[in-house]
């Protein structure tokens, strides 16, 4: 068993040798400043900059989670603590199932229904024209995708909370809304934290979905409305047809280190701050 655990934990090590060995060879044009922070991407000339897609993928990132989050965690706290069986009945499946559908299905359901609502009624508000592809339109099916995951994770959390403290809370006068503030969230925020950790790693690597709404455009967004290229959309989209051109070939594999080191980074550095918070509250 410590065999086992040790060689599951060398995998990750692998993997990151096996990407940064892969990209190796573009280190010897240019240096990380370069490929980090500048924003020209011209493959063909030798450039890349990979400034525009870190943007995007940060962007897109950042819009499923403000999206779902407050959704995820109110349905949660309303099945938990408000709703009747019937409800659970119909609406735990009903999660199973959207959790389970093939981003593939996400991506067409946002090319048929969010990229028109934004290109049409949306965004004629705010700027003279958009395609409706846009990081806006990222975030929202991204925001979809990982809704049944939190959802599903904040139901978890909140049983756990054993009923006796609950009980105690009422019975001193609190109403139920104060001991869902003050006890419930309270006791299980570490574990809305990893909750929500997990569905940002899964948000970061997300591909097919996002590649079909974004509009996969090489340059920083500036506004909701901008077309943007994440990470993913760009090793899925150009992986394979590129193979032929080592420099392209070592580009794309240091995009993959860079997912790779990002979604590591933030795992680590939230996992510490967890550790933290979970030792402030006990």
């Amino acid at each position: 068993m410590f065999f086992l655990t040790v060689m599951s934990l060398m995998l990750v090590f692998l993997m990151g040798m096996g990407l940064f060995l892969k990209s190796a060879p573009i280190f010897e044009e240019h240096t990380l400043g370069e490929l980090l922070f500048s924003s020209n991407w011209k493959p063909l000339k030798g450039e890349f900059g990979f400034l525009p897609f870190l943007v995007g993928t940060l962007w897109v990132t950042g819009i499923a989670i403000v999206l779902s989050l407050p959704v995820a965690l109110l349905t949660a706290i309303y099945l938990t603590e408000y709703g009747d069986r019937r409800v659970k009945k119909y609406v735990f499946p009903a999660l199973d199932i959207l959790a389970g559908l093939p981003s593939v299905i996400y991506g067409v359901w946002g090319t048929l229904l969010i990229v028109p609502w934004i290109s049409e009624i949306l965004a004629p508000h705010f700027v003279e024209f958009s395609t409706g592809y846009t990081v806006l339109a990222g975030g929202i099916v991204l925001g979809v995708m990982i809704l049944p995951l939190l959802t599903s994770l904040f139901i978890e959390i909140f049983a756990s909370v054993p009923g006796q403290l609950r009980e105690t809370s009422m019975s001193l006068g609190a109403t139920r809304w104060q001991t869902i503030k003050k006890v419930v969230l309270r006791k299980t925020f570490p574990g809305i934290l990893a909750a929500v950790i997990l569905a940002v790693s899964r948000a970061f690597g997300e591909t097919i979905a996002v590649l079909m709404v974004c509009g996969n455009m090489p340059h920083i967004p500036r506004s909701l409305f901008d077309a943007a290229y994440p990470l993913p959309a760009l090793i899925a989209n150009n992986y394979g047809e590129m193979l032929s051109l080592p420099d392209y070939e070592a580009a794309l594999m240091f995009a993959a280190l860079v997912l790779f080191v990002v979604i590591l980074l933030f795992n680590l550095v939230s996992r510490s701050v967890l550790y933290r918070i979970e030792k402030s509250f006990t």
